[in-house]
């Protein structure tokens, strides 16, 4: 759904040519086989899916970039967190000393740091919520600097109706990195978490996967979960009862926290080790003209066998094959390479790219819009295809058509030429795939995606649910888009568009609520929160805050990542001045922040 000038329909190959559905279907069949194994990023099934896609560039007659290492450009990526030998619990007891039983009694959390923490000595933090919206905090008038925190999992009265905690579905208060930011912003060293098996007696107490807990690539602090009946001695020993405990907490919503004696101190040993592979944007070009080009791209890689963002956790370890997320939109790119490279010679080029890590984060095209192998400022769109496959009522969604001066018109003229409607409501250059990293570098964008199902990020996203009759008239409307926009006499002008008011308050700032303005890199790095960009006129902007800036603190808390800054930023209301503090070109900035409410 994107682009096309009224007056040049059809200057290129024209709509009725090429785009057989049996063909498209035969690379989503191959895309989304069991050979590949859902096309982890870092796996041998993404890597066959390269060599494949780059075999079809070949064919298609598209030219390898002098810049790039035959079709592929390469990047290393964190695909993954393991558990290193150095995972370890333990406690000593007046002179009595426990060691725990990894895997048995104990495990860690995928997103705890790496640490050392010994003669730790230990709190009990209750539910290790902080909710001033809720007048609750487990932490109030308890000293736990440089600590270890024993806490319960979800929150209070998780069953009681009318309580002011939600009844239907858990708060932000329930989720684990909030739990951990929680714990370090309060100075602890350590969180130690149990299953809340006093309102649960009838499941089993069993200790989480290790890999399969949405979060960060590090918390920044130690975390660990540990099984219900050993903080049941430990509360013995302490003289108090556990589940009596937990009662009284869900009676009067008073906490109930107390620090263990001087002789109970535990030992929290972590070693969690992010595993990085080199992976490849596949890439390949048909010259035109001029030195102006336009770009058409959809992200190849999936879950591999499932990972924290599989939507059904019991079928991790089965492939999830992503025909739809995303080898219809890889499919999408390989039959127009070959629709474009049997045609004449463009005005415009046209650059080809398969993103791989996108599941991660959106990381092949951050990689690329940071290195690209063509100068930006010579790309006038960028077509981005992420899950064309399942068409719906005949209706394909398209987003970014406000981000250049012509694509809205572009857009109406070419679904003239197809039977197809078109949902273009979503102005914005912004999303949860790859065209939002282009929109960052002011790439007018088009977003082409035909609904979500409930197949999405389940192994049962096969190829023999795709709609290939669908899908090919998504690409008709894409061809005439991309056939206007190579034409035309003048390049769509970057318009800037504000996202929608349903985006998260967190994360980018956006939706009700307090306002900040900025625009994350979904990449993760080490320490901090990198912008991609910072809206204009908002208040990040005001306070002289930029692209490329690094947040590293955020009203006196430290920010570790992407969940620290979403949990800080909802911590505080509209009309708040909070002062942050980030890096920019290594160097630290200061700024005084005041936040708005988006209207």
């Amino acid at each position: 759904m994107r682009f096309l000038l009224l007056n040049f329909i059809g200057a290129g190959i024209g709509l009725a040519a090429g785009f057989p559905a049996n063909s498209y279907l035969e690379h989503v069949k191959y895309l989304a086989s069991g050979d590949l194994k859902g096309r982890g990023t870092g796996t041998k099934g993404l890597d066959k899916a390269a060599g494949y896609i780059a075999r079809q560039f070949k064919e298609a007659g598209l030219k390898v970039l002098p810049a790039a290492e035959g079709y592929f450009q390469w990047f290393d990526v964190t695909v993954r967190a393991e558990m290193g030998p150095a995972n370890s619990l333990g406690y000593r007891q007046d002179s009595k000393i426990v060691n725990l039983k990894r895997g048995e009694d104990f495990l860690p959390f995928n997103f705890s740091a790496t640490a050392k923490v010994a003669g730790c000595p230990l709190v009990f933090a209750g539910y290790g919520i902080t909710a001033k919206e809720y007048n609750y905090d487990d932490y109030a008038h308890l000293d736990v600097k440089d600590k270890c925190v024993l806490i319960l999992r979800y929150e209070p009265q998780e069953f009681d109706e009318k309580s002011v905690f939600s009844a239907k579905s858990y708060t932000e208060h329930a989720q684990l990195p909030k739990k951990a930011f929680n714990a370090r912003t309060h100075g602890a060293r350590a969180v130690i978490l149990v299953n809340n098996m006093a309102v649960r007696p009838s499941e089993t107490d069993k200790l989480e996967k290790f890999g399969t807990t949405n979060g960060p690539a590090n918390s920044g602090i130690a975390f660990v979960q540990m099984k219900y009946e050993i903080a049941e001695r430990w509360f013995q020993a302490a003289g108090k009862n556990l589940k009596e405990t937990v009662e009284a907490i869900d009676k009067d919503l008073q906490p109930r926290s107390f620090a263990f004696a001087d002789t109970f101190q535990a030992r929290v040993d972590t070693e969690v080790r992010n595993v990085s592979k080199r992976v490849r944007n596949v890439v390949g070009y048909l010259p035109g003209e001029s030195d102006e080009y336009i770009v058409i791209g959809a992200h190849y890689d999936h879950l591999g066998l499932g990972d924290q963002h599989s939507l059904a956790p019991s079928q991790i370890g089965k492939p999830h094959f992503g025909a739809d997320d995303n080898a219809s939109g890889t499919a999408g790119v390989i039959e127009l390479a070959k629709h474009f490279g049997a045609g004449p010679k463009p005005k415009r080029g046209i650059l080809f790219l398969a993103f791989a890590g996108e599941e991660l984060g959106l990381l092949g095209s951050s990689f690329y819009v940071g290195q690209p192998l063509l100068p930006l400022e010579k790309a006038a769109a960028m077509i981005n295809m992420d899950m064309i496959g399942r068409v719906q009522n005949n209706k394909v969604y398209v987003g970014g058509s406000g981000t250049g001066s012509s694509l809205q018109k572009t857009l109406d003229a070419a679904a003239k030429q197809v039977d197809l409607k078109m949902d273009a409501a979503e102005k914005s250059g912004y999303g949860s795939s790859d065209h939002t990293s282009f929109t960052s570098k002011q790439v007018p964008v088009l977003f082409f995606f035909s609904g979500l199902h409930a197949d999405y990020h389940k192994p049962s996203d096969t190829w023999e649910k795709i709609d290939a009759e669908g899908a090919t008239k998504v690409l008709r409307l894409i061809a005439a888009v991309t056939d206007s926009l190579a034409a035309a006499p003048e390049r769509p002008a970057y318009v800037k568009v504000e996202p929608p008011k349903m985006h998260s308050a967190g994360a980018a700032g956006g939706g009700y609520g307090p306002y900040f303005g900025s625009i994350p890199d979904f990449a993760e790095i080490p320490n901090g929160v990198k912008f991609s960009d910072v809206r204009a006129g908002s208040p990040a902007a005001k306070a002289g805050l930029k692209g490329g800036d690094i947040l590293v603190e955020f009203d006196g808390k430290a920010i570790q990542n992407l969940y620290d800054y979403t949990y800080a930023l909802r911590a505080k209301k509209p009309g708040d001045v909070v002062e942050v503090k980030v890096l920019r070109a290594g160097q630290p900035v200061a700024a005084k922040v005041e936040l708005t409410e988006r209207k």
